[in-house]
């Protein structure tokens, strides 16, 4: 992220502003030091210096200052919204072509937040797919076991991929996201252990997760949706469930 401007609008932002500079890098403005000029015009006279933009800001508030801005979404910076107390990334502009919708994941996985993408393409993947595995899994076994639970399913039905905090940082599995352009979901251990969903305790997770699974809780946190389609099926240390929207 050390390409994206992290707008700031008021200071008492400053300490989450600061929090995700510090794991994501990027370039902090406080535009309230400038009080010669109106927010919203520094906002649009950097509008163009980075082709990625977070604004901690009410919605409202990053509609008004992106009023005439936006040209071409070939163009224009991704621009991803993200609520002051750190609830919600919402993908506002440039989803697609700027990269706001990985972003918008980059945020919400740094701090615990909720990703919210509503470009056309993720809204119609019906299938949310959880994954827990062993240390050092490579991506042919994550692939492999995706296969194995999707079934007669296809990839392409995928909005994405969710596991927890101690696997966020797998190569096999970042590798097969990146593979097939999957977004990773992050998701606190804290998190799944409030909502522990599983149909079958695990164990060997419990000892050395602390939880009683991993694959299924995910899915069911990220896809509350929908319902449990494919229930934990394991396959050479890689575990997968899968959710799919009943609302489609």
């Amino acid at each position: 992220m050390t390409d994206c401007g992290i707008w700031l609008v008021r200071t008492e932002s400053e300490a989450l502003a600061l929090a995700l500079q510090k794991q994501l890098g990027g370039v902090l403005y406080r535009p309230w030091l400038d009080t010669a000029v109106s927010q919203k015009q520094q906002f649009a006279d950097a509008y163009r210096k980075h082709p990625q933009w977070l604004m901690i800001a009410a919605g409202g508030i990053a509609v008004r200052f992106l009023d005439g801005l936006p040209q071409d979404k070939h163009s224009d910076p991704a621009v991803v919204v993200l609520d002051e107390a750190g609830r919600f990334a919402v993908s506002l502009l440039a989803g697609h072509e700027g990269g706001a919708n990985r972003l918008a994941y980059r945020v919400a996985n740094a701090i615990g937040a909720v990703p919210v993408i509503t470009t056309a393409t993720e809204a119609l993947k019906p299938l949310v797919v959880g994954i827990g595995c062993r240390k050092g899994v490579a991506v042919q076994q994550i692939a492999a076991a995706v296969r194995q639970a999707l079934g007669g399913r296809q990839l392409n039905e995928v909005r994405e991929i969710v596991t927890i905090d101690l696997k966020a940082n797998e190569p096999g599995l970042l590798e097969f996201c990146e593979l097939h352009d999957l977004p990773l979901r992050v998701l606190a251990s804290s998190t799944v252990a409030e909502r522990p969903w599983v149909t079958k305790p695990s164990d060997w997770v419990q000892q050395n997760v602390g939880l009683p699974g991993v694959c299924e809780p995910c899915a069911l946190i990220a896809g509350s949706r929908g319902r449990l389609i494919v229930p934990k099926m394991a396959l050479d240390g890689v575990a997968v469930a899968i959710v799919e929207d009943t609302l489609m």
